[in-house]
């Protein structure tokens, strides 16, 4: 990561060491990394809002009754306004709920294509390996790998665009098991994010947020073909992903 985020040598250190998947032991300094990487996501543009954290036995942080998606939603029902890449307000968050993770909100400044961990690690090598542009990967440790892209907009007509429900109704997640496209409406999780479970598992940076941001359909055909071979389909590419025009 370049040092425009990274801030003072051992700053530097402690985010290399959260993008290699190893958390320094010593609070201070996870609570340092942590920040210095939240804030490194909201000045490559992505808009951030607090959301749950893992509590013992597999549950979430939130008061929900048998939550669907423990440690993975937003805090708050208004998540789409809050949101926002302003760094004093995401140091506060950060340093007063030491223990939150935290979304970004897709659909505003980027989009999110989210596949099998398998599939998309097939893809990112193939995407690496042809010259394509990739920007920021984050790698999810309950089996996905998340693209961010350029958001495509919201064209004049708006009968041409769907919007992504799928986070926002967090129990059908189970039906969309091939690529997802997270636009207007939806969230991921952005590292550094724990998920449930005494195994350490997290959501972090495979490529950090220094990468510039792509247009989703440079990568679109590659996933496709990626998730396809992974649930042992043909492609079709004319129905790749929900979010695509007409």
């Amino acid at each position: 990561m370049s040092a425009e985020f990274g801030g003072r040598t051992g700053w530097q250190s402690r985010i290399s060491q959260w993008l290699r998947g190893r958390r320094p032991k010593d609070t201070g300094a996870d609570g340092d990394a942590r920040e210095a990487l939240l804030l490194a996501a909201a000045g490559a543009g992505l808009p951030l809002a607090p959301a749950a954290h893992p509590a013992p036995g597999y549950r979430c942080s939130c008061d929900r009754v048998g939550c669907p998606t423990p440690a993975r939603h937003p805090v708050s029902f208004a998540w789409q306004t809050q949101s926002t890449t302003d760094r004093a307000q995401i140091e506060r968050w950060a340093r007063h709920q030491p223990q939150a993770n935290f979304i970004t909100a897709t659909g505003m400044v980027h989009d999110v294509l989210d596949v099998p961990l398998e599939a998309g690690r097939e893809a990112l090598e193939r995407l690496l390996g042809s010259g394509v542009e990739v920007g920021p990967v984050a790698e999810s440790d309950d089996g996905r790998l998340l693209f961010f892209t350029l958001t495509r907009g919201t064209p004049e007509d708006e009968d041409e665009w769907w919007p992504c429900e799928l986070d926002c109704h967090p129990e059908t997640a189970d039906e969309h098991p091939g690529l997802r496209w997270h636009c207007r409406g939806s969230y991921v999780l952005v590292p550094p994010a724990r998920l449930p479970g005494d195994d350490g598992r997290s959501v972090h940076w495979v490529r950090g947020p220094e990468h510039p941001l792509p247009d989703p359909l440079s990568l679109l055909e590659i996933l496709t073909d990626a998730c396809a071979r992974y649930a042992g389909e043909e492609p079709d590419h004319a129905n790749a992903a929900w979010p695509l025009r007409h």
